[in-house]
């Protein structure tokens, strides 16, 4: 507790690291403030039929993800899902359209460019997903719910909910500038949060008044969270940096050196970002099937919006699988790994600088990868296991899966930040045993 007290008396003392801290929660209240906001023409005591739609299932992850602004009809209500989708399609492109290719090679440059574009599509996704949130309104909610009707209510809805979500990605751009942290992934991680307690009090509820263990149960599920968090901890975190002889038993290369060095890799270098990008695409039938009940769907859309079904989990840990090759391959680049140790003086003891270093490093990445993925896969689909097992279906959401992982990652992600400018400042870190490591931490060259 001392220890606490000190960091934070320290962190009182850094004008910058104070004005970014205090930055970041301004923003932060903005958005939440935002999310209680209703549409204008909606009456906001009739939206009990949208909060019972949201209160599980598919559409339930996604109110998480928006932070209630879903079920509370607001000009948030689409959340920044849009631009994640927005986001994933361009770096796929980044892969098959040379333009793209040759933006990504070009700096700053480019990076600007890259993200007007993605904005431009952000826009385009959400002028398809805004009717239909409206015409799920229209289904949900009885008509005396619509104080506003007709075209200028659809149009001037469509304008605020897209304008809504372009506000929600300013603000995030601005904590990343002048915040601590990275702000898309804050936002994402404080509507987590805001759904944390009242599912938690619901789960503790409805444990009390079940017949099936009580208190005992819910002790239990307790307990076994608390491992689920620890080894999402460890799962994010990765391996820090491999040492050279067991990367070499990786690769089957018996000859390694008597110096313990390390190889500046992780086992799970995509960190978070497969499971965003996986989730963001899950949504898609949903969209399109206009925000419906999975009870009302049928055929390929009721088996993608079953969050308990077998398709559903199936598809979702494969594409995480692919998404964690496909973003540990964008952003891990072998040859310039070994092109930096040529520059700096560095090789692998008994590996050939150049080519053969490029081959030795892309076969580990490549098969510490798989083990990395297929954890990181099944954390994500606990949460219906959870439900397979009697916990209520909005603190199962906490039970690994998208929101744990989120959570997990930003919140380490941010201590590190402000880990780092205690330090440039020479002052003790927020952990007497160790740095903190985030999604981004990788390990020193060797």
């Amino acid at each position: 507790m001392r220890a606490l007290i000190q960091t934070i008396k320290n962190i009182a003392k850094i004008e910058d690291l104070r004005y970014r801290i205090g930055y970041t929660l301004f923003i932060l209240l903005i958005y939440r403030l935002g999310s209680y906001i209703v549409l204008p023409g909606i009456d906001p005591s009739q939206l009990a039929a949208l909060k019972s739609q949201t209160s599980d299932g598919l559409l339930g992850l996604l109110n998480t993800f928006s932070g209630g602004a879903f079920a509370n009809a607001s000009i948030f209500a689409l959340g920044i899902m849009p631009y994640i989708s927005a986001s994933i399609v361009i770096q796929l492109l980044g892969i098959a359209i040379p333009y793209f290719q040759r933006l990504q090679r070009e700096g700053e440059s480019g990076r600007r460019k890259i993200n007007q574009i993605t904005r431009y599509l952000t826009v385009a996704i959400l002028i398809l997903q805004a009717p239909a949130y409206l015409r799920n309104l229209q289904v949900q909610l009885p008509e005396s719910a619509f104080v506003l009707k007709g075209t200028f209510f659809w149009f001037s809805s469509v304008v605020i909910l897209t304008s809504g979500t372009m506000f929600i990605m300013w603000l995030g751009e601005k904590i990343t500038d002048k915040g601590i942290g990275n702000g898309i992934s804050l936002i994402i991680m404080i509507g987590i949060i805001a759904r944390l307690p009242q599912s938690l009090l619901a789960e503790f509820i409805n444990r009390l008044e079940s017949q099936g263990g009580g208190l005992v149960a819910f002790l239990l599920e307790m307990v076994i969270l608390f491992f689920v968090f620890i080894a999402t901890i460890l799962l994010v975190q990765g391996t820090r940096k491999i040492p050279v002889q067991y990367a070499k038993r990786i690769v089957g290369n018996k000859q390694y050196g008597g110096v313990r060095q390390y190889i500046p890799l992780k086992v799970n270098s995509a960190g978070v970002m497969p499971i965003i990008f996986a989730q963001a695409l899950m949504f898609i039938p949903l969209t399109v099937a206009g925000f419906a009940n999975s009870e009302t769907l049928t055929g390929f859309a009721a088996a993608f919006a079953n969050i308990n079904g077998f398709w559903y989990n199936f598809t979702f840990a494969i594409m995480i699988i692919l998404f964690t090759y496909f973003y540990t391959a964008i952003t891990i680049n072998p040859s310039q790994m070994a092109e930096d140790m040529k520059k700096n003086g560095g090789f692998i003891p008994g590996i050939k600088p150049g080519r053969k270093t490029v081959e030795f490093l892309d076969t580990i990445m490549s098969r510490i990868t798989l083990p990395g993925s297929i954890f990181l896969a099944i954390i994500a689909i606990l949460p219906a296991f959870a439900r397979l097992g009697g916990v209520d279906s909005q603190f199962s959401q906490f039970y690994g899966g998208t929101s744990l992982l989120i959570l997990v990652g930003v919140v380490l992600d941010t201590l590190q930040q402000i880990e780092s400018h205690l330090l440039m400042r020479h002052y003790d870190g927020l952990m007497k045993s160790g740095r903190i490591k985030g999604r981004a931490g990788g390990g020193s060259a060797i």
